[in-house]
């Protein structure tokens, strides 16, 4: 993604990038058994208690038998990408230099599809380590519209996905995001501005503000990534594609009225309810 002979510093490769320039010269090192083991069992944990901090979390796995202490937990936490979803007052710190965007859905009403659509990046586990994978949902008929599977939280898979859902589907209205720098990164809302497209952000670890990627993320994960064991990033890419066709084609949805996404987004048949 970057080059070290173009005329442009690596610094402002990795400002334009959206990414850390101490990850430039970092040497990524093989996650040991026993943190993928914790990482594992973290990632479930976060899906049934969301708001669990690191304390939390570390006393929830000392039940289990597991010996952690708060700064591993917490570490792991950082590495995986999650948090606590919980409101805070003034700590919303994206990546410096980057611009946060106000949250446009509150008391809106999503009557349509391509009228708001959302993007996230969650946690996947493998046998033998583990990779990112980011999402375009169609806010009204919860159609994932494109994804990517990446080994880094990185803003490239994020403009490729964005790039691959209107190339396909046309443009939203509304791109809804969390404030992550993958989606307060320079490139990724120069993508969004470039195609007239407003951009609503969540506040600082407010999950229901993004509830149904949040719900997309738990769907994903009970019916599809627990269940395996992937034991390369290849065969991850390719169950996870099989599962999304199932998710997108075949899955009815009772907030639909029985509808798949698909039909849906093609043939809509009544606004969903107001965001929150």
């Amino acid at each position: 993604m970057t080059d070290r002979s173009h005329a442009l510093s690596l610094s402002r490769q990795a400002e334009l990038l959206g990414i850390s320039r101490d990850s430039l010269y970092y040497d990524p090192r093989p996650v040991c058994e026993d943190d993928l083991k914790l990482m594992r069992r973290i990632d479930e944990l976060h899906m049934e208690y969301p708001f669990a901090g690191s304390r939390m979390m570390m006393g929830l796995l000392r039940q289990e038998g597991f010996t952690a202490g708060r700064l591993r937990v917490a570490n792991c936490m950082k590495r995986m990408g999650i948090q606590a979803l919980c409101r805070r007052q003034n700590t919303s710190k994206p990546a410096p230099g980057h611009k946060v965007f106000p949250y446009l859905l509150r008391k809106l009403a999503v009557t349509r599809p391509n009228q708001v659509w959302a993007m996230d990046i969650t946690y996947i586990p493998m046998a033998c380590g583990f990779v990112y994978l980011v999402a375009v949902l169609d806010w009204f008929s919860r159609k994932v519209l494109a994804w990517r599977l990446s080994t880094t939280l990185e803003t490239g898979p994020c403009v490729d996905a964005l790039e691959d859902a209107m190339h396909q589907h046309g443009k939203p209205e509304i791109m809804n995001s969390d404030q992550g720098s993958q989606f307060t990164s320079i490139n990724f809302i120069k993508t969004l501005k470039d195609a007239d497209i407003q951009i609503s952000m969540d506040g600082k670890g407010a999950w229901r503000d993004n509830v149904f990627v949040e719900r997309l993320w738990r769907t994903i994960k009970y019916e599809e990534v627990y269940l395996r064991a992937y034991d390369s990033v290849s065969a991850a890419r390719e169950s996870l594609r099989r599962y999304l066709t199932f998710y997108n084609t075949r899955r009815p949805h009772s907030s639909l009225d029985g509808q798949t996404p698909d039909q849906a987004y093609l043939k809509p048949l009544r606004p969903i309810p107001v965001a929150a």
